[in-house]
C-alpha cells in the first residue's frame, strides 16, 4: 500500500459546523477525497447548500441540522451517518461560536454558551463517535479543532481560549484511551481568513485585496501562516486517511503555506532546594533560576513589513 495515498473511498465522515467557513472547506475536502459526508450546521439553508454543492460535484453528502453540545445532538449525527451510509469512520468537531468579553465583563451566559458548543460539543460528539467506531471494530479518526488562542491565550477570549485548551488536552487523553481500538485522535490548529480573523486591523487590507482577486503576500502566507480556509482543508483528509495511521495525540497547525507541529506543555526549567522550598527561598532564587526567562503569553502580533 502506498502510504502517501489519501483515498477515503468507502469512508463516512461527520463535520460539525460545516455550513460555511472552515467547516465547509473541511467537508468539501473530505468529499473530494472520496468520503461520504454528514454536513452539520444550525443553519439549515447553509447546510443544504453545502450538500447540493458536494452532490453536484459527484460526491455523497446529507445534511443534519442540529446545535451541537448535547448528547442527543451527538447521537443524532452519528445515527444519521449510519442510517444514510452504513457506518462512521471520521468525526470532525468544528462547530463553534464566539462571545468575546474581557474577564470583568463576561457574563455566565457568555462563558457557558462558548464552552457548551466548543468543549462539551467536542466531548459529546467524540464520545458518540468513539462508541460507534469501537462497535465497528475497524478503527477510526477523531479530528478535533483547536486554535492558537487555546495554545497561547488571547485577550478577551477567556471562554474560547479555555475551551480550545481543553480540546487540546482531550486530544492527548483520548489518543491514549482509544489507541487499542486503532482510533487516532488529533487536534488541528488552523489559521485562516474568517469572519473572526479578518477583523484584525493588520490583516484587514490584505483580506480585502484577496477578495478582489489579489494573492496574499508571502509574509502572510509563510511568515504568519495566514491564508484562505481552503489552505487549511488539506490537513483533514490527511489525518482521516491511512497515511496518518501512526499520527495521534498531536496538535497540528496549518495556514497559508505553513504546516506546523505544536509542542505539548512541558517543564522548561527546574531548580532544587535540599529539604524543600520555603517562600523566602523561592523569592531569593526565582529571578536567577526558574523565573529568569518567563514564558510569553498571547498570540504574537503580526509582523507587517515596513511597520
Amino acid at each position: 500500500m502506498d502510504t502517501n495515498t489519501v483515498d477515503l473511498s468507502g469512508k463516512v465522515a461527520v463535520v460539525t459546523g460545516s455550513g460555511r467557513g472552515l467547516g465547509l472547506a473541511y467537508a468539501s475536502a473530505l468529499a473530494r477525497a472520496g468520503a461520504a459526508v454528514v454536513v452539520n450546521d444550525v443553519d439549515a439553508a447553509a447546510a443544504d447548500s453545502v450538500v447540493k454543492s458536494i452532490v453536484a460535484a459527484g460526491h455523497r453528502a446529507v445534511a443534519e441540522c442540529v446545535a451541537v453540545g448535547t448528547s442527543e445532538a451527538a447521537d443524532r449525527l452519528v445515527a444519521r451517518a449510519v442510517e444514510e451510509f452504513g457506518r462512521l469512520d471520521v468525526m470532525v468537531t468544528n462547530a463553534g461560536i464566539l462571545r468575546d468579553r474581557v474577564l470583568w465583563k463576561m457574563s455566565d451566559d457568555d462563558f457557558d454558551a462558548v464552552v457548551t458548543t466548543h468543549l462539551r460539543g467536542t466531548f459529546t460528539c467524540a464520545r458518540a463517535a468513539a462508541v460507534r467506531m469501537r462497535e465497528q471494530g475497524e478503527g477510526g479518526r477523531l479530528i478535533l479543532v483547536g486554535s492558537p488562542a487555546g495554545q497561547r491565550g488571547n485577550f478577551g477570549q477567556t471562554n474560547y481560549a479555555a475551551a480550545k485548551a481543553g480540546i487540546a488536552a482531550m486530544a492527548r487523553t483520548w489518543s491514549m484511551e482509544l489507541a487499542r481500538a486503532d482510533i487516532t485522535v488529533n487536534a488541528i490548529v488552523p489559521v485562516a481568513a474568517t469572519a473572526m480573523t479578518e477583523t484584525i486591523p493588520a490583516f484587514a487590507p490584505y483580506v480585502e485585496a484577496m477578495r478582489k482577486g489579489q494573492p496574499l503576500p508571502d509574509f502572510l502566507r509563510k511568515g504568519e501562516g495566514f491564508g484562505t480556509v481552503e489552505d487549511c482543508a488539506a490537513l483533514v483528509p490527511f489525518l482521516a486517511s491511512d497515511a496518518a495511521g501512526d499520527v495521534t495525540g498531536q496538535c497540528v497547525g496549518i495556514g497559508g503555506d505553513r504546516l506546523t507541529l505544536w509542542s505539548h506543555p512541558r517543564e522548561t526549567s527546574v531548580a532544587y532546594a535540599d529539604g524543600g522550598w520555603t517562600p523566602q527561598a523561592i523569592a531569593a532564587a526565582w529571578h536567577t533560576s526558574v523565573g529568569s526567562a518567563p514564558e510569553t503569553v498571547g498570540i504574537p502580533a503580526p509582523k507587517i513589513p515596513g511597520k
